[in-house]
């Protein structure tokens, strides 16, 4: 078995799917083609833990999902098919649990302070004089806390309802007022937090705080259990959570690279627009997010575009351009979410300046002021700036593009201040050449960055997607909406770059963290060719649906709804109750009508009355239905398509659990539901005895197997070249692998439609003969007509024959 997987397969672990069970679907995963089941963390998490990344233990393996004994036979089950496992590591943060003893470095902080030998492994600002650890759990302020006895002293612990946090040595006697304020904690209201946190975590969450992995204690403690797995052949790589976050993603990649050989590593790394993965990060590649957006865009029609912004406007009054929406989410994150990181990055610049006789007539208001500008906007996740040396090029245009942006939105008198911090930000000369205070500037550096990603994040993927729905599907981690479509020729320049540099790289279309499932975003993508159509749907259906909607239901909300249950309708419309969690999600993260912490309970009620009152209605129903079967034939190519695509283009394939047939699933935890494997096994056993597919499911079952098998069978040919196929019509994309594979997809099929199909469009084959691997048929070389190839499925994976 190779170290460096040809397929993967993502599995949600939890209690419910422990090691156990995925030992269980080992042979059907082999079957399927998959080289390495790919797990999210299987570190011990806070109880409850629903994915895995609060982890509070890493010396275990989770109990919950079965301990080291039922890992160990997983392992054994995987050797048994020559396979091997993934694991999904988070080396940016830990959980804050309730209680809070569950994670024991955390505990031992609580109770010492900066004396705990656990001290070194959180990010905390502890002040000049010693400033007590925030947290902010309360449900109301602690004067009203205290005055209504809600604390309570059980020996050496503090009680809170649920929470438990340990006293100071020594304080345990106290009266109950003078013992809060001893201790190296302070419990606050919860609200405090967004505006006096001082300890870093993973984007606004409280309950994950960031620890310094960048201190080899903390490296070598956090990793020790997956690396002894990985030494004793029971892992074989690692999907590295959120590097962004770390204070030297490169060097932690490095160490990482160091100590585990140089095994396969991915990085969940999102690059906006033309942004490439840095050079000298010393790991196989991404998680796929940019190959899932160029994939997905082959099956955008750009003419598109104009129409569905136009209908976009008048079913929702939105503005045309999504840009002015990025800008506002971003400064209310960075005005309310990540107020008390901005607070701490100007209270750094404020020490770095009043030190520096050159330097202190720049004001704190001064500090605040640019430094939110900038961070508005920043239109990266990060740039990587590393202290003491010089920055790359890329690091400068990066922050020279947001300082020009910022510019214009900063009064003359700021202008200096920003220079200033800009030369701070790079690491130039500015003030006194001694530089006084040379660690300060450093950590200024480190978290400026670190604060850019969760602007990013909140602001745009967790904010403006729940605002902007001119085509949902465009709405997706790392993407532009405002990108639409992708053409062949910029797909095979992107592909032919992924194979030089990140030829070992994953290529996803689902993952845990998209906002819609591959196949949902298929069938709305079918929407951008034949926008006339989707609008005259859309007011049907409003028409009819014209007695549920309240006065309170905003058109965005509305429009949303729509795109979902088309998006989402298989046999049928979504479950009621899917849609209603999905869209009390949507609205909550766009943060117009209610919020998850302001929660506007009328709001949410219309919204979900509309939902129940619609899909109950069966006139509604009976008109989606009509539109929704017009548009099988379109759904069918583009489904299968990306699917092809996707698993034959330059990179390692992962799989999202279940996606093998078509899952129509949305955010999470919508896309985390049980999986049915008995199906899938009996659906594939089925195929491999010659039966014809049942349904598009059985069809995408047949290309997803088919594919991974020849990954498997010709493993010289994916690691090989990669060729783009001359075509005689845009509507097909083609390619070749190697001297051995070819793929080819349909593209555009409704608008293929409109112009009569194929007709007599042809793709250029290399010489040989050629045996389509779905269906069986064998052609020769030269000149061959698309619609022959393409007459039994709108896609064909040719093997030399």
């Amino acid at each position: 078995m190779s170290s460096i997987p040809q397929a993967t397969y993502r599995l949600q672990l939890r209690a419910e799917f422990g090691f156990e069970d995925a030992a269980g679907i080992v042979g059907y995963l082999s079957s399927l083609g998959i080289s390495h089941a790919y797990l999210s963390p299987i570190l011990q998490a806070a109880p409850g833990s629903a994915h895995g990344y609060d982890v509070v233990d890493h010396s275990r393996l989770s109990v919950e999902m079965g301990g080291r004994p039922a890992f160990e036979r997983l392992s054994a089950r995987l050797a048994e098919q020559r396979m091997g496992a993934i694991a999904d590591v988070v080396p940016n943060h830990v959980a804050v649990p309730t209680p809070a003893r569950l994670n024991k470095a955390l505990w031992s902080v609580l109770r010492d302070g900066p004396g705990s030998p656990y001290a070194e492994w959180f990010d905390v600002d502890w002040g000049s004089g010693n400033q007590p650890l925030l947290m902010a759990v309360l449900g109301q302020r602690i004067g009203q806390v205290l005055a209504e006895g809600e604390l309570a002293v059980d020996g050496d612990v503090l009680r809170y309802y649920d929470h438990e946090y340990p006293l100071r040595p020594g304080t345990a006697d106290l009266p109950i007022a003078e013992l809060v304020t001893e201790q190296w904690y302070r419990l606050a209201h919860w609200r405090v937090a967004d505006e006096e946190l001082n300890y870093r975590r993973f984007f606004d969450v409280d309950t994950l705080a960031a620890v310094r992995v960048e201190t080899q204690e903390v490296f070598e403690a956090t990793h020790a259990l997956l690396f002894e797995l990985l030494q004793e052949g029971m892992l074989n790589g690692f999907r590295i959570d959120h590097p962004d976050g770390l204070a030297d993603p490169r060097g932690y990649l490095r160490r990482l690279a160091e100590r585990t050989g140089g095994a396969w590593v991915v990085v969940e790394k999102i690059l906006e627009g033309d942004e490439e993965l840095p050079h000298d990060w010393p790991c196989a590649g991404t998680t796929g997010y940019d190959a899932l957006l160029r994939v997905g865009g082959l099956f955008i029609d750009p003419s598109g575009a104009a129409p569905l912004a136009a209908l976009h406007s008048e079913l929702t009054g939105e503005p045309a351009d999504f840009s002015p929406l990025v800008v506002e989410a971003k400064r209310e994150i960075v005005k309310h979410g990540q107020y008390a990181e901005v607070h701490r990055l100007v209270e750094l610049l404020a020490r770095i300046c009043q030190d520096d006789v050159r330097l202190r007539d720049h004001t704190r208001r001064a500090f605040h002021q640019v430094v939110a500008e900038l961070l508005v906007q920043f239109d990266v996740y990060r740039a990587y700036v590393v202290p003491g040396e010089q920055p790359a090029p890329t690091a400068i245009r990066v922050l020279e593009r947001a300082a020009t942006k910022a510019r214009e939105h900063l009064d003359d008198d700021r202008q200096e201040t920003l220079d200033v911090v800009m030369d701070l930000l790079l690491g130039r000369e500015v003030g006194t050449a001694s530089r006084i205070d040379e660690h300060a500037r450093h950590e200024l550096i480190v978290r400026f960055q670190q604060t850019c990603g969760p602007v990013m994040a909140k602001g745009i993927e967790d904010t403006a997607f729940y605002r902007w729905f001119r085509l949902s599907s465009l709405n997706e981690v790392g993407g532009d909406p405002e990108h639409f479509g992708v053409s062949p020729e910029e797909f095979h320049a992107f592909s032919s770059q992924l194979n030089r540099r990140w030829p070992r790289t994953m290529t996803t279309l689902s993952t845990h963290d998209t906002k819609r499932s591959e196949d949902v975003r298929a069938r709305l993508g079918v929407l951008s060719e034949q926008p006339a159509a989707w609008a005259e749907a859309v007011r049907e259906w409003r028409r009819l649906s014209e007695d549920h909607r309240s006065p309170l239901l905003d058109g965005s909300t509305e429009y949303l709804f729509w795109q979902t249950l088309f998006g989402t309708w298989g046999d049928g419309p979504i479950a009621v109750d899917r849609m209603q969690a999905y869209l009390q999600k949507a609205i909550r993260e766009a943060k117009r009508h209610t919020t998850w912490t302001a929660v506007d309970e009328e709001y949410e009620q219309a919204v979900a009355s509309f939902v129940s009152a619609v899909l109950a209605d069966s006139a509604v129903l009976e008109a989606v239905r009509r539109f929704v079967g017009k548009q099988a034939a379109f759904v069918r190519a583009a489904t299968l398509g990306q699917k092809l695509v996707q698993l034959t283009m330059p990179g390692v394939p992962d799989v999202y659990q279940g996606s093998e047939l078509v899952d129509l699933s949305l955010v999470d935890p919508d896309n985390r539901r049980a999986v049915d494997y008995e199906l899938r096994i009996e659906r594939l056993r089925r195929l491999d005895e010659g039966a014809r597919p049942d349904d598009l499911s059985d069809e995408k079952l047949l290309v997803t197997a088919r594919a991974l098998r020849l990954r498997r069978q010709y493993p010289e040919a994916f690691a090989g070249g990669y060729t783009p196929l001359p075509t005689s019509n845009g509507h097909a994309v083609a390619f070749a692998r190697g001297d051995e594979v070819i793929t080819i997809a349909t593209r555009l099929p409704a608008a293929l439609y409109r112009l009569g199909g194929w007709g007599d469009s042809t793709v250029v084959l290399p010489s040989g003969e050629w045996k389509n691997v779905l269906t069986g048929r064998v052609v020769g070389s030269g000149a061959a007509r698309i619609q022959e190839l393409l007459e039994d499925l709108p896609v064909a994976l040719l093997v030399r024959s």
